[in-house]
């Protein structure tokens, strides 16, 4: 009987440790997923939730959120406005760079709410902004940050918050998709942010034809 009974404590204990093992091992694995999947934001928010466990579950919880939410592309005439909204907020740096980023935030808050992103509050939107764009959701908080204080930044400053929100809107404006005349539209357009504007910051290396951005000057 007593060496029954050994039977089944060690049983009993090698699957507990079978079973902690599997929990470890699909933790570790969601980690690294999330690491993958988040890159920056996912340090980000570690630092700011204090602990994994904590920041994890904030991002599995903005997935959960962003799921139920009606993303689409803009249309081509969608497209086409907000092009040229952004052509006149870049036009306008010139003259007054403080009122040409405040106006590049409204314009990109006016993208994300017809794309479908609930207007919240800037931390939700953001939030939600890095489950599918964590790449460029970096350049919405930089820029964010600058135009929260742009009466006491300098212009080099407001030069880099435009720069950041010309990351945002080649993400945001990227995709087009449209059943018009009798055509399907569905256009990508990549845009590349490896390219360095010499003053330390990550501007957009904008595709040779894209027929938006190609004739745009810099600020």
């Amino acid at each position: 009987m007593e060496g029954q009974e050994v039977t089944i404590a060690i049983v009993v204990i090698v699957l507990l440790v079978g079973a902690l093992l599997g929990w470890l091992f699909i933790q570790r694995n969601r980690t690294k997923e999330l690491r993958d999947r988040y890159g920056e934001e996912y340090d980000r928010t570690l630092e700011a939730k204090g602990g994994r466990r904590s920041a994890e579950a904030d991002l599995i919880e903005r997935e959960e959120r962003v799921k139920k939410l009606e993303i689409r592309p803009l249309s081509p005439s969608e497209r086409d406005r907000f092009a040229g909204e952004w052509k006149d907020t870049k036009a306008l740096f010139v003259d007054s760079p403080m009122e040409a980023v405040s106006r590049a935030d409204r314009l990109l808050t006016d993208i994300m709410s017809t794309r479908g992103y609930p207007m919240a509050d800037f931390e939700k939107r953001h939030a939600d902004l890095t489950v599918e764009h964590a790449d460029v959701a970096k350049h919405y908080l930089a820029g964010h940050e600058i135009a929260d204080r742009a009466s006491d930044a300098t212009t080099e400053e407001l030069r880099r918050a435009i720069n950041h929100y010309e990351a945002l809107f080649g993400e945001m404006t990227s995709e087009v998709s449209e059943q018009q005349d009798g055509v399907a539209h569905d256009r990508h357009v990549k845009v590349d942010y490896e390219g360095l504007d010499g003053r330390g910051d990550e501007t957009p290396v904008r595709p040779a034809g894209d027929p938006l951005l190609r004739d745009r000057d810099r600020v």
